[in-house]
Order: C-alpha cells, then structure tokens, then sequence
C-alpha cells in the first residue's frame, strides 16, 4: 500500500509541464514570431542560427524544442520534410517530445560555461546526425558563457555544416557579444496579456477539474507578470491551497495581497486627513497576511486608474476593470484634481522604493500613508500661488522704494538629496547688470505639480553716459579692436574658442592695471607658470597692437568668477526681499532663491 501512494506521488506532474506547448497553435501571445517561422518554412528559407529573447517563463526554451520537431518531423507516414504543424507521432517528434533524441542536444550555459565546453560541442558538429534531418544544438541561458567561450563558437556559427542549427535562447540579449547576435536570426518573444493568460488558466482549470473564479484567475494571472510558467506554477499552488477550489479571497491570502476593498478604504481616508482611521486599515490588513510594499503597489494602481479614468472616462466601462474599481475610480476621479492625483502618484512612487528598501517595511509603509494624510491639510501648489500672488501685490503697491532684482527670481524647495544646480556663468554685458528697463518677477512654488504666477515690476529707466570713445583703440584698428577690460579680454577668448585660457583668465587672474597694450597682474596660486606669456602671445595675435603682461607684487582685484558670483548673490539676496518671494519663502520652509533670470532671455 506505501509503494503504490509513493508511485502515485512521484507520477504528477506539475501543470508548467504537464501543459507545455508541442506545436506553434499551442503557443499564446506569439503570432508575430509564429507567423514568421511559419513562413520561412514554407519558403525553404530556414536560418542556421536562431536566438530567442524575452522574460522568464515566455517560452524560449519551448519555442526551440517545437523548432527542433518542426525541422525533423517526418510526418506520420515516414516521408515528410520540416513543416510548421509537426505530426506529433512520429519516431522524432516523439523522442524530442521526451527529451531522449540523440540529434536534438540541450546544454545549459548556466553550468557549462567554459570554453572547453564548446570545444566538445564544435568537435561533434563535424559529424553529421544518426537518424534525424539535422543536428539542433539548444543552449539555454546563452548570455552565460565566457568571452572565451563565445569567441571559440564564431567561425563554427557563421559556417556551421549544413546538417547543423543552433538555438539558443536568453534573458539577457544585452550580454550576447554583437559578433554573436549578428550572426543569428532574433526573436523576442513578448510579455503575455493578463488576459490571455486569465483565458488560458481557465481552460487548464477546466480540464484539471478545479473550480476557480475569475476575480482569482485575474489575480493570478496580475501576478505572473506576463509569465506563463510563473502563473501555472500559481496556478497550482491555488488549485492545491484550496483542494481543488479558489475564490478571490483564498488566492489573495495566498500571495500576500491587499484586499482591494480595503485599499480603497485606506485611500478614502488618507484623503480626509484621518492618519488614525488610515493606520488602522493597515494594520488589519497586515494582520490577514499583506505585504506592506503590496497594500502601496495596489494604492499606485488605484491611482493610475483614477488618473486614466480622469483623462479618459471611457476607461472606467471596460469589461476588464472589476465593479469596486469602475464605481470607486470614478468617485475619485471627480472629486480629485489632476495636480492632486499627480502628487499622490509621486510621494507613493517614493515611498514603494523606501517600503523596499527600509529596515521594517512596515514602519515605512505607515510614515508614506502619515505623509499623505498631512498633504491633504496643505493647499495644492495653484492655490498658493494665487493667494500669495494677490497678498504679495498689495504688499508691492504699499511699499514706498521696492527694490527691482534683475530678471525673475525662482524659488523653490530643494529636492531631497540633491544639491542645489549650479548657478549658469554670466556675461559681463548683461548678466551682471544689475539695473534692467523693466524685469519680470517669476515665482515657483516648491512641491509636484507647482505652477508659476508672475508679477512685473517697472523701476525708473537708469540712462547710463555714453562712454569716451579710445582714439588709439579706434585708430589702431577697426577689424581688430582693443579689449578695454579683461572681461572683454575673457569674452574674445571665448570667441576664438580658448577655453582653457578664458578660464585662466577669469579664475586665476588677479588685476592690477589695465592699459591698451599693457596688462599688469597677479596670478592665482593654480594658475599656470607660463600663463602671462600665452596670454600676451594671444593678445597679441587677435588684436592689432602688441600686448605686454607684467606681473606684480600687489594683490589685485578678485578673479572676474568671484566678481560675478558675488553680484549673483547680491542679486539673490535682493530677490529674497521682494514681497512676493518673500511670502512664498515663508509658506514652503526650506525653500531658497537657486536663480535670477532675465524674462527676456526666453524670448
């Protein structure tokens, strides 16, 4: 009696073999590759090297033992040649169906990925196959070989023997040399549907005598993440968790999922503001068994939907989307706005990577919901913008001497770890001018979905007096004129693309006096020893007088860098009294001025 139970045990055979495809009509979700085998077998126009590619569980190394059959098949009477519909009884189909055909050899890269490995396999390609039409060589996991390995099989691979074809089959086609790959006809063989794999789990259910509903087969078919072999292997865990029955309930229990229902409870309350009642669902859903990082991935969906819903209500009528998520997506869809969806979108998008990467998924899951409570109490970004526009307009009208900063002033919250963008170099004609005929002031307030409000400011027009025209300059040359300043001196350099020597110039550069021809300054301690002398031999070159560079014992002005950046900040912190940015400073803690830009610029 124990030896038959023990040979009744030993004879099952899971579902991920027991229903492995044996012709191309069994394959699902793969016309495209189907189609074109199928014609180049009609067409006589059979490559001598395939490479198959795609996820986990798609059916790569299948797809190459129905490849091997479709070349030997020699059709039930003995006299056929390859065909794209195998017979499935004769002497080779069978054998290769069994894995017992002495011409159709499988190895796995995975183990044997040495270059003597392929030296056994190119010393057998020579002889030519004991029974079958041709010699297929499937080599799993090919990415697995050494550079070695794959070098040793080049020359046999681009002039293999004519009774000789190789399959191999990968998840990674990035990590196949390119030699390799162009020497191989490719396939990628595709994620399957959800869908296609829900209908395809029902009639293996069927035929197993289970009885699963369909919410279950969704849920299953969710999870296997376009896998056929990952699905049929939780397909039967299903089949055996529930004895031969599964609901919904049974199938989320055993994947450790979220109750859907309940998520959208969780979400009701994180957009009251109620952090207690939301904790609560959570931790009632913990206990039943759901993974914290699966309750945020579920919340993300919901999202998702509500967000496709928002763009496109016809979305919520598919016959795909249960009644829970079509009724509840569209509440939300109404009452939330497209800037609040997006930053719910985002901090979830955040906090799936902290739940999966923090010490206790628990505790991260529980800060990520607190975060979402407290957003709602907040105004969304538009709304502060228009109530600090309109405050920060009468503070402007009532202010007797506003001061005018160059261009717009951004402010903005500082994202977490990331350092503040380096503010651009500017240029001495305009940039660092700090009068403007008139200037527009840009505020951005810091959070996802910010908008910007804009209010002009029009100081009193400053007239600048005409400058003394040099008479030596202007007689010297009118092609080549003098550089009046070393601002000018840096900008010809950045003209005539002397790169280096302009940030020489602007860096190390201490000046001490400038005259037409004569230049006297102090270096830098990291400026070149020999820089004075390029840049008398560069000036010299590009204007039309000769230039000296003396060097001096005096300290000099700042280096023209330090000059700007100091009329940068000046003009920052200019920025920062404006009434307008101030308010927004004062409504977003954290946030700083990063920039001042001339509106023009755009344009």
């Amino acid at each position: 009696m124990t030896d038959q139970t023990d040979t009744d045990t030993t004879e099952y055979t899971v579902l991920a073999r027991k229903y492995r495809p044996t012709s191309f009509d069994g394959l699902i979700g793969q016309e495209a590759m189907v189609r074109t085998l199928g014609n180049a077998i009609e067409a006589g126009r059979l490559a001598h090297a395939f490479v198959l590619t795609g996820v986990r569980g798609v059916g790569k190394t299948t797809t190459a033992r129905i490849i091997a059959r479709v070349l030997n098949c020699i059709g039930a009477d003995g006299n056929g040649g390859p065909t794209a519909d195998p017979c499935g009884v004769c002497e080779h189909c069978l054998a290769i169906a069994e894995d017992r055909h002495v011409d159709v050899l499988e190895m796995d890269a995975a183990s044997r990925t040495g270059v003597d490995d392929i030296r056994e396999l190119i010393e057998s390609v020579r002889y030519r196959p004991t029974s079958a039409r041709y010699k297929v060589y499937i080599i799993d996991e090919v990415h697995m070989l050494s550079k070695n390995a794959f070098n040793a099989l080049l020359k046999t691979l681009e002039e293999p023997p004519e009774h000789v074809k190789f399959i191999f089959a990968t998840t990674e086609i990035r990590k196949i040399p390119v030699t390799v790959l162009s020497r191989c006809q490719r396939f990628d063989l595709r994620r399957i549907d959800a869908d296609a794999l829900a209908a395809h789990f029902r009639g293996i259910a069927d035929k197993e005598g289970a009885t699963i509903n369909d919410a279950a087969l969704a849920l299953i078919a969710r999870a296997a993440d376009g896998s056929v072999r990952d699905g049929l292997s939780l397909l039967d865990q299903a089949i055996a968790h529930g004895a031969g029955e599964a609901d919904e309930a049974q199938v989320r229990d055993m994947l450790g999922l979220a109750d859907r229902s309940q998520t959208f409870m969780i979400l009701e309350a994180v957009l009251q503001g109620d952090a207690a009642v939301a904790l609560n669902l959570f931790e009632q859903q913990y206990r039943d068994g759901a993974d914290p990082a699966a309750v945020i991935e579920d919340m993300l969906e919901i999202s998702h939907l509500v967000t496709r819903i928002k763009v496109v209500p016809a979305a919520a009528d598919d016959v795909g989307v249960p009644e829970i998520e079509r009724v509840k997506g569209k509440d939300f869809a109404a009452r939330l706005k497209m800037a609040d969806i997006a930053r719910i979108w985002q901090m979830l998008l955040k906090g799936l990577g902290e739940v999966r990467g923090a010490p206790s998924p628990v505790q991260a899951a529980e800060m990520v919901l607190v975060r979402l409570t407290y957003l709602t109490d907040q105004p969304s970004p538009s709304d502060a913008i228009k109530s600090l526009q309109a405050d920060g307009g009468q503070a402007a009208g009532a202010s007797s001497t506003p001061s005018a900063p160059q261009g717009g002033a951004t402010a903005s919250a500082p994202p977490a770890d990331t350092p503040p963008p380096a503010p651009s170099m500017p240029t001495p004609s305009s940039d660092t001018s700090p009068d403007q005929p008139r200037a527009q002031l840009a505020i951005a307030a810091a959070g996802d979905g910010a908008q910007a409000a804009a209010i002009e400011t029009a100081p009193e027009p400053q007239l600048e007096p005409d400058p003394v025209p040099d008479v030596e300059s202007e007689a010297a040359s009118d092609d080549l004129p003098d550089p009046k300043t070393l601002e000018e001196v840096a900008q010809l350099a950045s003209d005539c693309r002397k790169a280096i020597l302009r940030a020489n110039v602007i860096n190390n550069v201490h000046l001490v006096r400038f005259e037409p021809g004569s230049i006297e300054v102090s270096l830098g301690e990291h400026a070149p020893r020999e820089l004075p002398y390029e840049l008398a031999s560069f000036l010299t070159d590009n204007t039309a007088r000769r230039w000296i560079v003396t060097i001096s014992n005096e300290a000099g002005d700042p280096p023209l860098q330090q000059q700007w950046d100091a009329q940068k900040a000046d003009i920052k912190a200019s920025a920062a009294t404006e009434p307008l940015v101030s308010a927004v400073l004062d409504a977003f803690p954290g946030s700083k001025v990063t920039e001042v830009r001339d509106p023009d610029e755009g344009a």
